[in-house]
């Protein structure tokens, strides 16, 4: 007899997780399964970035970029270990949009989300530090606003792990292969390496991202009504190329945006691209093309150029956008878009677009949706519901970190703050009750220990060394080829 759920969720990208998590703290017996591992596509493929979208306001998606900015707010609040304020550096040229349609534009943009946490934006000199030198000389003014960072793929994890104590099932490498339709529930054939079974949901949210139609056609035949545009996205990640914790935003000839960001301490992303994309979505690449335009799109602003030869690492993903025929791929709506199908018997809900920002809101607007035609337990809760880890008296990490600092003396600073950051409150599980980095058993560098690797398998569904070090880290960039192997090996004895 196969298990009977109220929700299955297919997709554990940032919009199934946030789904799962909103449903099963309503109450709901919910079952999420993704086929690979959690943000292994889309959700871990993003510029990292918590932001109101300051270029849609040039689209008039005025009420896109209100939640977006309501819902930056929300999330630094819930996160504050894996969201932290970020300051953008927006040089000015003539041949830009006038200085005072960018400054009318910035104060919209202060405005527009109601009361905000974050500075405001203002005017500031490229010709003083920490932009002299850094910057090429003829650029000499420019404008400064605030936005956030975000671990994005810890995010999803984080989500998903929330969702799993509130009661929802979880499964990782697990795919829905089949799925078939009565009036009062689907059945669906679920396979993971031990094999096949079938479970029963009252109702179903394809979630899947850019599979989001390849799902629908397994549950009626054809796609859904609304199109789909994939647009990739694409960054390289190259050495630190300037100091400070800002940010830098490139107006590029062609209209688009590049942006510079300090990342892992020592290096820079830049990025991203949007391009038309039709193959394969379980390998998606960065190309020649796009590795060269982000190159020269950085050294039109940097003082030295960025060369092919100094990237440490790229990655690429595809977004799921709507269909809303806009001319360029840049300026496709981030909007989301729900299409419901419930006229055959139980509902289908399938979603498109959406952005890391908005995940929270459109988890709630998704189950809204669903509840107009299936009755649903609960109200909308996660408003005011931290993350896991992040449990911060008025969200303030520096007074954790300093509370920590002095708990964990023997830990030494640069591993204190990587875990801080990535557990927040929950540091103290993946310690445990250590008290010498020796209790921490095999030590594989870059402050990565055992005891670190068993807590990524125990609680945070890890299964690979890429999981641990890709997504639920980015020690992958730190960590030299020997010590990455060593991880590998680790994870191939536990099989």
């Amino acid at each position: 007899m196969s298990a009977i759920y109220d929700l299955l969720v297919i997709g554990g990208g940032i919009n199934g997780a946030g789904i799962a998590r909103d449903a099963a703290g309503r109450g709901m017996r919910v079952l999420l399964v993704e086929k690979d591992d959690l943000a292994s596509h889309t959700s871990s493929a993003s510029t990292k970035l918590v932001h109101g979208g300051l270029r849609y306001l040039e689209h008039y998606e005025f009420r896109l970029v209100a939640e977006s900015l309501r819902e930056r707010e929300v999330l630094l609040r819930n996160a504050p270990h894996i969201i932290w304020p970020l300051r953008f550096v927006m040089p000015h040229e003539p041949t830009m949009r006038p200085k005072w349609m960018l400054r009318l534009g910035l104060a919209l943009y202060d405005r527009i989300g109601g009361k905000m946490s974050l500075p405001r934006s203002k005017r500031v000199d490229l010709r003083i530090a920490p932009h002299r030198g850094v910057l090429q000389d003829r650029l000499a003014a420019g404008f400064e606003y605030s936005d956030c960072w975000v671990e994005d793929a810890r995010l999803v994890v984080l989500s998903a792990k929330d969702a799993e104590e509130r009661g929802a099932e979880v499964l990782v490498r697990t795919e829905c292969t089949d799925l078939e339709r009565s009036a009062e529930s689907w059945s669906a054939a679920l396979r993971d390496k031990e094999g096949e079974r079938k479970v029963s949901a009252r109702a179903v949210i394809n979630a899947a991202g850019p599979f989001v139609d390849r799902v629908a056609k397994v549950a009626l035949g054809q796609g859904t009504p609304a199109h789909l545009r994939l647009v990739k996205g694409s960054h390289i990640i190259v050495s630190r190329r300037f100091p400070g914790e800002h940010a830098y935003i490139f107006q590029q000839p062609d209209g688009r945006i590049v942006f510079a960001i300090p990342y892992e301490r020592d290096f820079t992303l830049i990025g991203t691209t949007d391009l038309l994309y039709e193959g394969n979505l379980d390998t998606v690449r960065i190309s020649e093309e796009e590795t060269r335009y982000l190159c020269e799109a950085a050294s039109r602003y940097f003082a030295s150029a960025i060369t092919v030869e100094e990237i440490a690492s790229t990655y690429a993903g595809v977004r799921p956008l709507y269909e809303d025929n806009a001319v360029s791929n840049s300026t496709v709506t981030r909007d989301y878009v729900f299409e419901l199908e419930a006229g055959g018997g139980a509902p289908i809900l399938s979603v498109y677009g959406g952005k890391i920002t908005t995940y929270r809101k459109l988890a709630e607007h998704a189950l809204d949706r669903l509840g107009k035609v299936l009755v649903l337990p609960g109200k909308p809760w996660t408003a005011h519901a931290p993350l896991p880890g992040g449990e911060m008296p008025d969200g303030d990490f520096a007074a954790f970190l300093w509370r920590a600092s002095e708990r964990y003396s023997w830990v030494p600073p640069e591993m204190l703050l990587r875990l801080a950051r990535a557990y927040g409150t929950r540091m103290d599980r993946v310690l445990g009750t250590a008290t010498s980095l020796d209790d921490l058993g095999q030590d594989f560098g870059g402050t990565l220990s055992e005891a670190e690797l068993r807590y990524l398998v125990d609680q945070e569904f890890a299964r690979t060394a890429e999981d641990a070090l890709w997504r639920r880290s980015k020690l992958g960039l730190h960590l030299p080829t020997q010590a990455r192997q060593a991880v590998a090996e680790w994870f191939a004895a536990r099989a």
